[in-house]
Parts: structure tokens; sequence; C-alpha cells
């Protein structure tokens, strides 16, 4: 079963969604971020995908206080990514409980330094964000597009050990339409060994059986919880049939 990830965003300490990557379509949600972790890993969810946007667009780690109240509140497996530039902002990331590292924009603009992070905490726990619009690699919050087409950008990293590999499709994120299926079929049947993390347009759990028929491993999943299109009783029920 494509295993559901679900997704914290975070603006100012809050649990925030942007539609496409819009940071003017910030909608704050109700609710503590360390008390939705919990009901998620109440439903029966074991990873959390968690990312800094304040961080992202700072180009630094800013909310790393939230990260460490959520990993000492749950005994989730937490991804996070959003301002990870430097070495301290790993260091910062792990240290402050997270398991595993998104390498977004950084991935792009160094890939020699990437690549050194890649060798030195293990594949394990470095994840590559290949957030794509219209085929080409995006950065900085998604607020600039790269020339680097995905393919390319993907055959690079794996070809030097990355395993995992988070890849969003900025076109659909945010608008519960439904997530980009063609995509992640092209980028399994050119990396079939790849651990591919779906993420973008899920509106209800038919997308994620879609998802799961396709043989993609996860998925992350934020504005269609958080809007109701999936709820936490839904979300329980599908993770007892793991």
């Amino acid at each position: 079963m494509t295993e559901i990830i679900p997704a914290i965003d975070i603006i100012d300490g809050k649990c925030v969604r942007l539609t496409k990557g819009d940071y003017g379509t910030a909608k704050i949600y109700d609710g503590n971020p360390v008390d939705i972790a919990k009901s998620y890993e109440d439903s029966g969810c074991r990873k959390l995908h968690v990312v800094d946007l304040d961080g992202a667009k700072s180009q630094h780690i800013v909310n790393h206080r939230t990260l460490e109240k959520i990993a000492s509140g749950t005994g989730l497996t937490i991804d996070f990514g959003g301002g990870v530039k430097h070495d301290e902002d790993i260091r910062m990331a792990l240290d402050y409980g997270a398991s595993k590292v998104t390498l977004g924009s950084i991935a792009v603009k160094d890939s020699k330094l990437s690549l050194e992070w890649l060798s030195q905490y293990g594949s394990d726990r470095i994840i590559i964000g290949a957030d794509t619009r219209n085929g080409k690699i995006s950065t900085s919050g998604w607020l600039h597009d790269s020339d680097v087409e995905i393919m390319d950008f993907l055959d690079m990293y794996i070809s030097h050990g990355a395993t995992q590999v988070i890849s969003t499709d900025i076109n659909v994120d945010g608008t519960l339409r439904g997530p980009s299926i063609g995509l992640y079929k092209d980028i399994l049947d050119r990396f079939p060994e790849l651990f591919l993390i779906a993420s973008g347009g899920v509106g209800g759990l038919n997308d994620v059986y879609s998802l799961n028929d396709s043989a993609v491993p996860a998925v992350i999943v934020g504005k269609a919880i958080y809007e109701g299109k999936i709820t936490l009783k839904e979300l329980e029920t599908y993770n007892l049939q793991k």
C-alpha cells in the first residue's frame, strides 16, 4: 500500500497551506502543530513531512523550535525541509529532532555540497527534493524555475547513491485536483528501485489508491486532510489496511 505521509507546513510557527507554492495564497489553519502531529500519529501514521516555509524564503532554518516540539511530543519519523543551505542547517535539523533532511533548492544550486552531504550522512537520512513545474526543477520555495530537467536531475543524484526522492508537481500542489500520476509513472519507469514520495494535488483517498495502482511507494498529503477531504477516521482506516 502507498504510505500516506501527512504534511505540516509552517509559517511563523503556525500550520499553513499554499496553492501552487504561492505565498500570497497562504491559508492558516487552527491548531497547534504538535497537537496536529499527534492526531496523525494517533491515526496510525508513522512519518511526518515538515516544511519550514519561512526558512525556504529566508535561506536558513527559521522554525527549528517548532520542529523540536513536534519531535519531542510524538514518536513520528520526521523529514524536514526548508532553508537547508549550510552544514549548520543540516546539523540543526537533525539536532532538533528530524530523522531525515530534504535537500530542495540547495540540491540544484550546489550539487557538489549536496553530494558531500549525501556521502556524509547517507542515503537513509538525505532525501532529494525534486519539485517541478512544467518538467523543470524549481527552487527558493518555488519562487524561481531553473533550466534543469527533472529526469537529468534525478539521474545525477541516483547515480551517486540517492535512494529517496520527494517530487512535487507545483502546478497541482494545493489544488486538490489529483496528483500527477503520469509524472510518477515516468520517474518509476526510469528508476524502478527509487523510493519515490509523491506530493501535490491529492484531493481524497481515491487519489491515493490511484498512486497505489501505479506502485508509488508513498505520498505526502496536506491540504486534503486540513480541508476534511480525508478525515482522520478515514486516515486511520486506510493505515489499518497496510
